[in-house]
């Protein structure tokens, strides 16, 4: 199983230096397409409590309850590097329903799930509609902030 072991923004960064460049590309677009979503190590969710272990980079961040009663924190989008593809995720909804799949075809992706996608370079990727994604999906965040809860929650 692929694991980054990074406990760092800085070392994620280099964790795979053959990829670096495609993390840092991907940044440039994230904080114009989207400034109020800010950067951050995601060190995934520590043992014994629920939520995903999976490190990745965060951008903007809200919080949610699980059904143990916890608070966990969890990115508002997190891209995460996988063994073979760099993968994004995305906590909000359109009209309830995931985002992401509006955007299907569009993007330049090697795969596409309910609210993620997948690539292996960021040069892949069609930039313009990466860019309006990424875009709406701060715009949504920013005007609805709980909108990220409601999707944990199953809508």
């Amino acid at each position: 199983m692929f694991r980054v072991t990074a406990d760092t923004l800085h070392d994620y960064l280099n964790f795979d230096p053959e990829r670096k460049h495609d993390l840092v590309k991907l940044h440039k677009v994230m904080a114009e397409a989207a400034p109020n979503l800010k950067r951050y190590f995601h060190k995934g969710t520590p043992a014994g409590q629920a939520g995903m272990r999976m490190k990745m980079i965060g951008y903007g961040k809200f919080r949610y309850a699980v059904k143990s009663g916890q608070s966990i924190e969890w990115p508002v989008i997190g891209v995460a590097l996988q063994k073979n593809y760099i993968s994004l995720y995305v906590s909000v909804t359109k009209q309830r329903e995931p985002i992401v799949p509006r955007y299907a075809g569009k993007l330049g992706e090697l795969r596409i799930g309910r609210n993620n996608l997948s690539f292996e370079r960021f040069d892949d990727l069609r930039v313009k509609p990466f860019t309006s994604l990424v875009a709406e999906v701060a715009e949504i965040f920013a005007s609805d902030p709980e909108n990220p809860v409601r999707y944990m929650r199953g809508i």
